[in-house]
């Protein structure tokens, strides 16, 4: 099973045989795939919102990425995602990532470098939440996660130019 990141690198699951999860662990990944969702949806309607900021097209795309990742990660472990309907913007199962999303855009549709900020905030947030989501999981389940954090990195380091830019 394989998810390519935007910047081509290959993000391979490859299972371990003996790597069994508890629902706990389970979770977590469900968790952590719709919190993806969370920052796909918010850059989708910011990228609506500012049409002249092409920073969240990007990294929509990108988040999308990391979606389809999550997902597959959910798949290979037996998390049914059938609940989470990733074609509807901003619908969540969970309230708390409903609330989050709501808080967000709604902050975000303030001024432009109000928008930057809060995405900026979403990729500081998705690496604090990789790592806390990383401790105890197999091994294949942290590579992916090291890769998705890898990405939004990159994001950050993105979103951070175009603070600076808007400035």
């Amino acid at each position: 099973m394989k998810c390519i990141d935007r910047k081509d690198f290959i993000m391979s699951i490859k299972p371990e045989s003996t790597s069994v999860l508890t629902e706990e662990q389970k979770d977590m990944l469900f968790f952590i795939y719709q919190e993806e969702k969370v920052a796909r949806d918010v850059y989708i309607t910011l990228d609506r919102i500012y049409k002249n900021e092409n920073t969240f097209r990007w990294m929509q795309i990108g988040e999308q990425r990391h979606l389809d990742c999550a997902r597959k990660l959910c798949e290979f472990y037996g998390v049914d995602t059938s609940s989470v309907d990733e074609s509807v913007v901003g619908a969540f199962e969970s309230p708390i990532l409903k609330t989050l999303y709501e808080a967000y855009t709604e902050k975000a549709k303030s001024s432009l470098r109000d928008a930057l900020e809060i995405a900026e905030f979403i990729e500081a947030t998705d690496i604090d939440m990789i790592e806390h989501a990383s401790v105890g999981m197999p091994s294949d389940v942290v590579s992916v996660y090291e890769k998705l954090k890898k990405g939004n990195l990159n994001h950050l380091d993105i979103f951070q130019t175009a603070i600076s830019r808007a400035a």
